[in-house]
């Protein structure tokens, strides 16, 4: 696919480029108020009704398993409620992983003082811990966005998304390991802090690792427990039903959780940085970086509500601490700001971005060249020669 014309500024357009998104930030910060709190708090009541009710049509439809098993007439309705109930289920925790616990544990609500949405104490409905995700997440990759070797989120160490990865044998799998890592998503960013791969290479010890793994440990136990034995148990000898669907819930959750934030970073046009960028990164060069490496999804409001307004990629990697309910409005200027500059604002629908991204994974399972993309500093011209 060819990347669209992006133009290479000068230091100078980069400043006035920073101050003017600096400046829409101060204006958004200094209007956050009681909307803003209605929001967060209609979140969270959606997820905690949404999620009792999830987990009573499935009790209820564990009951009705009896009326099957006993070979009832009208049982069939098992199947409907079950269903329902599953797809209630996968709802919250959608919602409570993108649009409460992201956002939250992004500090989002800090300047609420409301100790239920402090982004340093929440912790979310997975089995990663917060405390890991904050320093993979919020330090790591937003500081570092798709800067090869800095920003763990580039592969996620499993998968060659990038030309500019070196390739390696291993990577002719990961098609299928794709699809593994979609389903089981959850489990990834719980191991994703461990750095296995150093104790594999015998670069960190086994006491080093048991310590790391600890925090995870106790939270995988608590997540299982709540979902695979205390849950299920409630239903009696129709344990196997509730189960199930906890399990399909997580797997939806897994699923959609995993295209929402491959769509973000991965579609054709992203871009990777080395190193080298960051002496002395400005202002400016970090949100054009920003603006490079992400790519927004399309949908309106359930999209937005859906993916944790994560379909605002860009607007959440200028501005990853203002609430999220405010990017579909800035959108509107960050995107004139960018076409201003001759900055390609990438977006586009779920199906087109996804499948720009499953492109990717098969196009780079195999060897493949890197390819010339447009600096983000343009070169300064040589001085003219004196006659």
């Amino acid at each position: 696919m060819t990347a669209p014309r992006n133009r290479a500024l000068t230091p100078a357009e980069l400043d006035r480029f920073g101050e003017e998104l600096d400046q829409l930030r101060a204006r958004t910060v200094a209007s956050l108020g009681q909307r803003d709190a209605r929001y967060i708090r209609a979140i969270i009541k959606t997820v905690r009704y949404s999620q009792l009710a999830g987990r009573v049509l499935l009790m209820a439809a564990a009951l009705l398993g009896g009326l099957l098993v006993a070979g009832q007439p009208w049982a069939w309705v098992f199947w409907p409620v079950w269903i329902v109930g599953t797809l209630t289920l996968a709802f919250a925790k959608i919602l409570e992983n993108m649009e409460l616990g992201h956002n939250v544990i992004h500090g989002q609500y800090d300047w609420l003082g409301d100790p239920q949405i402090n982004g340093q104490t929440y912790d979310w409905d997975i089995v990663g811990t917060a405390d890991n995700w904050r320093h993979t997440h919020n330090f790591r990759h937003h500081t570092y966005t798709n800067i090869r070797g800095l920003d763990d989120d580039v592969g996620y160490g499993l998968l060659r998304i990038f030309p500019e990865q070196k390739w390696r044998p291993f990577y002719l799998l990961q098609p299928p390991i794709a699809v593994i890592f979609a389903l089981l998503f959850q489990w990834g960013i719980a191991i994703q802090d461990l750095k296995l791969g150093r104790w594999w290479a015998g670069k960190m010890t086994s006491a080093q690792l048991r310590r790391k793994s600890a925090p995870v440990l106790r939270k995988v136990g608590r997540q299982l427990a709540k979902d695979y034995l205390i849950f299920p148990a409630l239903a009696g000898p129709f344990f196997l039903s509730v189960l199930l669907g906890n399990l399909v819930a997580n797997g939806i959750r897994n699923v959609w959780t995993y295209v929402i934030i491959f769509c973000g970073h991965f579609t054709a046009n992203a871009e990777t940085f080395s190193k080298d960028c960051l002496k002395n990164e400005s202002r400016g060069h970090w949100y054009l970086r920003q603006l490079r490496g992400s790519s927004n999804l399309t949908g309106g409001g359930w999209m937005n509500l859906l993916s944790g307004n994560l379909s605002h990629q860009i607007e959440h990697h200028f501005y990853p601490d203002i609430p999220a309910n405010r990017y579909a409005e800035i959108a509107v200027e960050v995107r004139e700001i960018c076409v201003r500059y001759g900055q390609h604002y990438n977006t586009g629908s779920l199906p087109r971005q996804f499948g720009q991204v499953m492109w990717r994974i098969l196009r780079h399972a195999f060897p493949s060249r890197v390819r010339k993309t447009v600096p983000l500093v343009a070169e300064a011209e040589p001085a003219p020669e004196l006659a």
